[in-house]
């Protein structure tokens, strides 16, 4: 059965709104440390922590709320990045780790993503579990009464004193321009890559609360790209709103996603014999054009379903040391359990000092092909199977670029959308055929 709170990165939703309003997110809580109790873990506390969402407060009081009536204690780090919840939950003698966060979501939303105590995120079994707890505590439950704001207990400092000890060299001498995104990167990314060696020119990392991912960040770079080219700077990075993931921009303006930090990181890895298997994973989101820059190297791609959570248990299954998607999630398998967009800038960053070139010289090989993403608003999800017009549609939009593309259509797990992407070798026909697929799917659907 489908989950109906959980999607591909936790619960997300309007902060306020179920399932993030204050009855869920105790019932959560109470749910989350019921599962923990059986599973062995009540004594220890969860470890919570948030972005800079003027929402995340309240939800974490909630949530901590919702624990201690399940007997549980919490312990607060306030505002920082997914990683660090993750590193520091596996690290320390945590029962579980939660971070608040709807990632590169306008500020309105908000998020909330659970880690087990090695610091991985839940299988979906558990998340079924708990669900079924949730709607079981939800039924029983009165009216939530007003809880007391959490006070901040811990720092992320040995958390960014272990990126900077997996650095192989020093950023000496390099001018970097960071893009916060108003978001969980601003307390820390400018001090991090200071101390790494950089000199840093530091962008959106003013947050008011409503600010986050507001035209700035992972999914708007444009302002960096210009401070890097203005600055003639030799990189910019961008981090979308919880930072566990990135975006770069070379000395000339060029935009390096996921696949183009997929590709320098693992030839890297590769020339220094780390790259197991020379097998890199990835999702079915990632550019064709990786595919085949990949494989002039000797190094496969597998691809896996959207999701970085996805990404990870492949790489678990195929013991594979590098995995990640277009979007900028990067996991490093030796050193995180998650995306990690610091550490990702961080490692890219020491892999062009190391071969004495830049941004643009590592990745200048990468043809891109044309590939457009639509998004299809839509008020239920019907199997696409049962979508009659939609399916002839993509078979001859398939048929029609006879190999030399991709089609994929696929359902957010995380919003009501449905995704239309289409991967061709010209933009005019890619771009028609998305919109085939998408009127289509407006007819069938209303």
């Amino acid at each position: 059965m489908a989950k109906q709170l959980f999607g591909t990165d936790g619960i997300r939703g309007v902060a306020g709104e179920p399932p993030l309003d204050a009855a869920t997110v105790m019932a959560l809580g109470r749910a989350l440390g019921k599962d923990l109790e059986v599973r062995g873990l009540g004594a220890s506390p969860v470890l919570i922590g948030m972005d800079t969402r003027e929402s995340g407060p309240a939800i974490a009081a909630q949530l901590a709320a919702g624990l201690r009536a399940a007997g549980l204690s919490t312990v607060f780090l306030g505002v920082a990045p997914t990683p660090a919840v993750a590193y520091l939950t596996r690290t320390g003698n945590y029962a579980a780790g939660v971070m608040i966060s709807a990632s590169h979501n306008p500020f309105g939303d908000n998020g909330i993503k659970v880690f087990g105590s090695t610091g991985f995120k839940l299988p979906d079994d558990e998340e079924h579990e708990i669900e079924a707890e949730i709607f079981r505590q939800l039924s029983a439950a009165g009216e939530p009464a007003d809880v007391p704001p959490l006070g901040i207990s811990l720092s992320a400092r040995p958390w960014l004193d272990f990126l900077l000890a997996t650095m192989p060299v020093p950023l000496a001498g390099m001018r970097v321009v960071l893009d916060c995104g108003n978001g969980a990167a601003s307390p820390h990314a400018a001090q991090l890559f200071r101390q790494a060696g950089a000199e840093v020119t530091a962008l959106f990392a003013e947050p008011n609360g409503r600010n986050i991912n507001l035209d700035c960040g992972a999914l708007h770079p444009e302002m960096l790209r210009a401070a890097v080219i203005s600055q003639k700077a030799d990189a910019g990075i961008a981090f979308d709103g919880d930072a566990d993931r990135a975006i770069m921009v070379a000395p000339s303006g060029r935009i390096i996603d996921g696949d183009a930090m997929l590709l320098i990181l693992s030839r890297g890895l590769q020339a220094q014999g780390k790259l197991r298997g020379n097998e890199v994973v990835s999702t079915v989101m990632s550019n064709i054009g990786l595919e085949k820059a990949l494989g002039a190297s000797g190094i496969a791609l597998l691809r896996t379903g959207v999701g970085d959570k996805y990404v990870l248990e492949e790489m678990l299954r195929r013991g594979a040391v590098i995995g990640g998607e277009q979007s900028g999630h990067i996991i490093f398998h030796e050193y995180s359990t998650t995306g990690d967009g610091m550490l990702t800038g961080l490692q890219t960053l020491a892999m062009c000092a190391v071969e004495g070139k830049s941004l643009d010289e590592m990745a200048n090989d990468l043809v891109v092909y044309p590939q457009l993403l639509l998004n299809v608003r839509v008020k239920e999800r019907k199997p696409l199977q049962s979508l009659a017009g939609v399916t002839d549609e993509i078979r001859a939009c398939e048929a029609e670029l006879q190999g030399a593309g991709r089609v994929l259509v696929r359902y957010s797990g995380t919003e009501p959308l449905l995704r239309v992407m289409v991967e061709g070798q010209d933009m005019s026909q890619v771009q028609r055929m998305a919109e085939r697929i998408a009127c289509a799917i407006r007819s069938e659907m209303g």
